[in-house]
């Protein structure tokens, strides 16, 4: 259980600092380019891994639908929405309302699928979930959510395509992780490379070295090491509790700013903290009937 938790946090670690990485990455590249070449990069380092171990993607036996089907959810939908949506809003506002994927997931397993027990527990950690964030980020942060609609729209329909993804993902539970990792981004990235050029003509472009510095760190480290940590988490712990990592992107957040930044761990902060990381490990730790 504590390798779960430490992996939970990781995940938060790697996809937390994607944000200002993506914001950075977008200055100079449009937004589809940089997640077609997110993922091409990181389905190509995954794709050697793969190989090497003697265990590419097309010999796990599952379908090109199933790669396609959780390249679209957890890949193509949400990477061009929110690159689109941080070049006109703030990556830290971005982060809030993407962090609303645990909700959605919470919502479809007990509203449709149904294929993990809903819990007071987990209903528990949802609440104290999102207590912790507004707690962390303040109700006056969300004041301007009446700007840049379709933006931050956008941002909401990213964190509905990552719960779609997170629940879909379980029926890669019998394959290492590293096979869907791969699968779907190199799926992602045969669709978004053609509408890459077809629209965006990146061949053209003279992006910054900070741009190109930000894009390859968000390719290895935000997408393909993430992506293997992802998948493992859904077939150990479930969807909801893996889904539960969206909170720790705020106090990812808060940290860097702390550590780059110089700002002060206010008490609303501190305790914002204490409500997110009760929240992960209501969501996260198995019930006595499970273990």
């Amino acid at each position: 259980m504590t390798r779960s938790l430490a992996l939970v946090f990781t995940l938060a670690l790697l996809w937390g600092a994607s944000y200002p990485l993506l914001k950075t990455a977008v200055e100079t590249i449009p937004p589809v380019t940089v997640a077609a070449l997110r993922s091409l990069v990181a389905g190509l380092l995954l794709l050697a891994i793969l190989s090497w171990r003697g265990n590419p993607p097309w010999r796990s036996g599952m379908g090109a639908r199933a790669f396609v089907t959780q390249a679209t959810f957890n890949c193509i939908i949400p990477w061009v929405l929110l690159a689109w949506a941080v070049r006109s809003i703030d990556a830290g506002l971005a982060t809030i309302l993407n962090s609303l994927s645990p909700i959605f997931v919470f919502l479809l397993t007990w509203a449709v699928t149904r294929h993990e027990a809903v819990t007071m527990r987990k209903f528990a950690g949802v609440a104290l979930g999102i207590a912790g964030v507004l707690t962390i980020i303040g109700v006056d942060a969300l004041a301007g959510v009446g700007q840049q609609t379709l933006a931050q729209l956008a941002c909401v329909a990213g964190a509905l395509s990552y719960a779609i993804a997170a629940i879909v993902g379980r029926r890669f539970d019998a394959q290492s992780p590293l096979v869907p990792a791969a699968g779907s981004t190199l799926a992602a990235a045969i669709v978004l490379l053609p509408i890459a050029f077809a629209f965006e003509q990146p061949w053209t472009l003279a992006p910054s070295t900070r741009s190109l510095a930000a894009l390859l760190a968000l390719s290895v480290f935000s997408t393909g090491l993430a992506f293997v940590v992802y998948f493992h988490l859904l077939s150990t712990i479930g969807s909801i509790a893996t889904a539960s990592q969206a909170y720790l992107r705020i106090v990812v957040g808060v940290g860097l700013s702390i550590l780059f930044l110089g700002e002060s761990l206010s008490t609303s902060v501190a305790i914002g903290l204490a409500l997110v990381l009760a929240g992960v490990v209501a969501m996260t730790v198995p019930s006595r009937s499970a273990t």
